[in-house]
């Protein structure tokens, strides 16, 4: 029976690849999931696993071809002899003990993530091990990732220490189903060491092709072959070998620089330094400030600020909210409340929900809603989808689900991607009034905060209300004053009199 390899999907907007690297010939044995071949788009580059065991058969597309998505890529012949590669590591435990060694794999990690970061193990070496049990937690840029047991059995090996970083789809620890597995984890520790040792040997030969899209980014940056260490297979020089080499060098050339810019921390005394704790920053934080740092360089961004009366929401929430969690499960809170006044604005003004591509503006016609949820981590956004279809119940069921999924740390890669804009509410903490910072791609965030009795004039009188100021920061280069300020007073006006998101007004 033969199998077809196909192009797996290779990330929103990538419609084609170039074809790398095949680790495999015909005639070769394949283990599932062993590596075939390695396809580059303009973005990473994606490596194409083995669908089943078997014998390699024919190659459709050979190194240097450009191929579409699900596009065949060759054949395999499905056979008994194919599982031994995937022994190789472990040799001994099959044949003393009768049981079978077992790779534990880093996760698909989302999409964009190449890497992450291992956090715990919650087992040690010799351990025995329930299929589903978690082994280690890996943390990525964005969350936290589970890694459970993909069979019972025992913990021979731990291939990735905690804090060691490592790239998806890499191996992280060993199992054996046998009862004696113990013994071969001095066998499967070296597997590892000895497995960066054919990169070496490349830097010596010539006659290895480069990747088409190496040699072009060489020519075009003016970077030699010499000044490159290639990863791919047999030395070859990939696309994002050549990033890297160019980084370095200029992140050698702007060290000097760099060091005057920096500000220096200023001298501590030494009693004072005992006393001091120095914590490594963990990935998340240092993406949240990446990112942070990134939008305030790239927009230009402005915020504009407002009040609202929240006299009648208050009103109409005390009024209905038994009522509405005794028929839909769930509390009444203003966040639906302000999701649907935001969603009801960005229909008038439609900038405030687009976002910029290069030098065109892409206008949404939907909104996918983020909202920004402090974790005991750091902050992270969910995104709820087509929040401008849903009705207030289902909101605020969203709302709740995913504000415990982030708490938890189980929010996936999915769950915080595709956000058209983001509502903040720093009221809950006690802020009275700031200035939040863009979600980039987004052009647009609101930032809630703190319901304060103030007095107001009204019809000529001095009367007690709660208000809430409003902040609205926008990216100036696709917003305008007037459009940011019309959004901002749509969302107060549907705030002070909710009945006019029921007439649409």
């Amino acid at each position: 029976m033969s199998t077809e390899v196909r192009v797996p999907t290779l990330g929103e907007s990538v419609t084609e690849a170039t074809v790398a690297t095949w680790f495999k010939k015909p005639g070769d044995s394949v283990a599932v999931d062993e590596m075939l071949c390695e396809l580059e788009t303009d973005k990473v580059t994606v490596e194409v696993p083995s669908p089943v065991a078997g014998t390699m058969g024919e190659i459709v597309a050979a190194e240097g071809e450009t191929v579409g998505v699900d596009a065949l890529l060759a054949m395999i012949s499905e056979g008994a002899a194919a599982p031994a590669p995937a022994k190789a590591a472990a040799p001994a435990a099959p044949a003393e003990t009768g049981g079978e060694s077992i790779d534990v794999m880093v996760p698909t990690l989302g999409e964009s993530v190449t890497e992450a970061t291992v956090s715990t193990w919650f087992k040690q070496v010799g351990d025995t091990v329930a299929q589903d049990e978690m082994l280690c937690e890996l943390e990525t840029d964005k969350v936290s990732v589970e890694v459970p047991a993909p069979a019972a059995g025992t913990l021979t090996s731990i291939l990735a220490q905690e804090g060691d970083t490592v790239e998806a789809a890499g191996k992280l620890a060993v199992l054996s189903t046998g009862a004696g597995a113990a013994a071969p984890a001095p066998a499967a520790a070296p597997a590892p060491a000895a497995a960066p040792a054919p990169a070496a040997a490349p830097s010596s030969g010539k006659d290895v092709e480069d990747a088409p899209s190496a040699k072009k980014l060489m020519a075009e940056k003016g970077v030699s072959a010499a000044q490159v260490s290639g990863t791919g297979r047999d030395g070859r020089i990939m696309k994002e070998d050549v990033q890297k080499a160019i980084a370095a060098g200029t992140q050698a050339a702007a060290a000097a620089p760099a060091a005057a810019t920096a500000t220096p921390r200023a001298p501590v005394a030494a009693d004072d330094a005992a006393r001091e704790e120095r914590v490594k920053m963990t990935r998340l934080r240092q993406t949240i400030a990446r990112r942070l740092k990134d939008s305030q360089n790239t927009a230009a961004m402005l915020t504009t600020y407002n009040e609202v009366d929240m006299s009648a929401t208050m009103a109409l929430r005390k009024e209905y909210k038994d009522l509405f969690e005794k028929k839909h499960g769930v509390r009444l809170g203003f966040m639906s409340f302000f999701t649907k006044a935001c969603c009801h604005a960005l229909k008038e003004v439609p900038e405030v929900n687009a976002e910029i591509d290069g030098t065109d503006i892409v206008y949404k016609n939907f909104v996918h809603m983020g909202i920004a949820a402090g974790t005991p981590t750091g902050l992270v956004v969910p995104v709820i989808r087509d929040a401008d279809a849903m009705s207030f119940a289902e909101i605020e069921k969203a709302i709740a689900e995913k504000g415990a999924r982030a708490r938890d740390g189980k929010l996936s890669m999915a769950e915080m991607q595709g956000g058209t804009f983001t509502i903040s509410n720093g009221g809950v903490y006690g802020s009275l009034l700031s200035s939040p910072i863009l979600n980039p791609p987004q052009s647009g965030i609101l930032g809630m905060h703190k319901i304060q009795d103030r007095p107001v004039v009204v019809g000529g009188e001095i009367v007690i209300r709660p208000m809430m100021y409003l902040a609205l920061s926008y990216d100036h280069r696709i917003v305008d004053g007037k459009g940011a300020v019309t959004f901002l007073v749509r969302v107060k006006e549907a705030l002070e009199d909710p009945r006019r998101l029921l007439m649409d007004l």
